[in-house]
């Protein structure tokens, strides 16, 4: 039986399992793997699973199987998770830039040995459409998202945004995010994730599809701090439109499966 080890990393309590491929292939069937695993109750518990492996276009590669076996294209917080990893494993420099290969392209990521920012690239603006009697604002920022502006942040997430994320007008369907402005500088936001099928207490490209959209209305500067539930991110905007997003990730605990 072989044994494989693991490594449990978070951003902002967007939680996932790191599988080390650096070296060699471990894991065949990905998707498989990660529906197994991301399961709470009979896995190791995560919001989808995270392959390191190198690359020919970039210092390194990264893969997200979702608990529902899809493959996301990127993940705001799971790039900075595996940049952590990549960093303490000593695959990059602490200090400077790298590049990390993804579905939607090759991004430029830059930390300080603490705080990852990330090159999000320019947001692809999608326009708005009235869905079940809400605005919905549509931009994709490496994923699709679809962006709902509300004072009252107690909404029925888990109900709501399932009739949005399966919207005829996504045709590969959507993160859904429910965005509150406190500030030209400050906003909130919740997110269901397309493929957790659920709400996540953080979304990385989520906080910058919101931070654009309200940029884009005039809600909100060049800078803004996005508070999510498991914590914030800060988001920049360059003049030509391009978004940087900056934050923490953690490394949790080790382990082996069968």
């Amino acid at each position: 039986m072989i044994m494989i080890k693991f490594t449990k990393l978070h951003g902002n309590g967007n939680d996932f399992i790191l599988i080390d491929e650096y070296q060699d292939e471990i894991v065949r069937d990905k998707a498989e793997f990660a529906a197994t695993y991301c399961d709470r109750r009979f896995g190791i518990g995560a919001d989808g699973v995270l392959f390191l492996s190198k690359s020919d276009h970039a210092n390194i590669r990264m893969q997200l199987f979702q608990p529902d076996q899809s493959e996301a294209e990127m993940c705001g917080n799971g790039i900075r998770c595996l940049a952590r990893y990549a960093i303490d494993e000593g695959y990059i420099t602490r200090d400077g830039s790298f590049t990390i290969k993804t579905l939607a392209g090759v991004l430029t990521v830059d930390t300080d040995g603490e705080w990852i920012k990330v090159d999000m690239g320019t947001p692809k603006w999608g326009g708005v459409h009235e869905i079940n009697n809400y605005e919905v604002h549509s931009v994709n920022t490496g994923v699709p998202h679809a962006i709902i502006f509300t004072d009252n942040q107690d909404v029925a997430i888990n109900e709501i945004a399932p009739k949005i994320r399966y919207a005829p007008v996504f045709p590969e369907g959507t993160n859904v995010n429910f965005v509150k402005v406190n500030s030209e500088s400050e906003i909130l936001i919740r997110t269901y994730e397309r493929g957790v099928e659920a709400e996540t207490l953080s979304c990385g490209t989520g906080a910058v599809a919101s931070a654009y959209v309200a940029r884009r209305l005039g809600l909100t500067g060049d800078q803004v701090v996005v508070r999510t539930a498991g914590g914030s991110l800060r988001i920049s905007f360059t003049a030509n439109g391009g978004a940087f997003m900056a934050g923490g990730a953690v490394r949790v605990y080790e382990g082996m499966v069968k």
